[in-house]
């Protein structure tokens, strides 16, 4: 198997913008290739198969996505309550619209994972550990609510940013003046978290 590093993510974040336009059934090495502009053949060289190039995106995602420890950082010195989840939220958005083929991918990952047994344990595993390590760091930072708040919040935020990503015109005017997404947003934070 080849071990160029800078190739390999190449042709992750490549595989990445193929399932993001393709989805999962459009994901094939050929793609891969295509989107890379390497020659063909080059991503069979660098996965075994198609399970482990949808593990790599899984790996890849996590990261890719991930909040700015500097933004966390400063987040961080604010007050404790729920306007800083607000701003999380906010930031957890903001990365959202920024990379749009990263979260799409998210959800394309989610409904392969509905076809292929492996992966869906594979993914079952990240996501839930995603959301642990979301509800260990709201109880270390003393925010507001608990672990069926953050919960809460992970549930109501997941399908925002699923309409919004995919069909934000669904949530334009539901709720007469409420901005969508920003607004909405900051109803749904208002609604979930507790003052203190």
């Amino acid at each position: 198997m080849a071990r160029n590093p800078e190739r390999r993510a190449a042709l992750v974040d490549a595989a990445v913008a193929v399932l993001a336009r393709e989805g999962a059934r459009g994901l094939t090495f050929r793609a891969v290739d295509g989107e890379a502009a390497v020659p063909v053949g080059t991503s069979s060289n660098y996965f075994t198969d198609r399970d482990d190039l949808l593990n790599q995106v899984d790996a890849h995602l996590h990261t890719r996505l991930a909040p700015d420890p500097a933004v966390l950082a400063e987040l961080l010195t604010r007050p404790k309550d729920r306007s800083l989840v607000l701003e999380f939220m906010r930031d957890l958005l903001a990365r959202a619209t920024g990379d749009r083929t990263g979260y799409l991918a998210l959800f394309e990952m989610r409904l392969e994972a509905t076809r292929r047994p492996a992966l869906r344990a594979s993914y079952t595993e990240s996501v839930r550990g995603d959301l642990e390590q979301g509800m260990a760091f709201h109880r270390a930072a003393g925010l507001p609510g608990g672990d069926e708040t953050v919960t809460v919040l992970y549930l109501a935020v997941l399908g925002l940013l699923l309409e919004q990503l995919t069909l934000p015109g669904v949530l334009d005017g539901v709720l007469p003046g409420v901005a969508v997404p920003d607004e909405l947003l900051e109803r749904i934070v208002a609604t979930i978290v507790p003052e203190a």
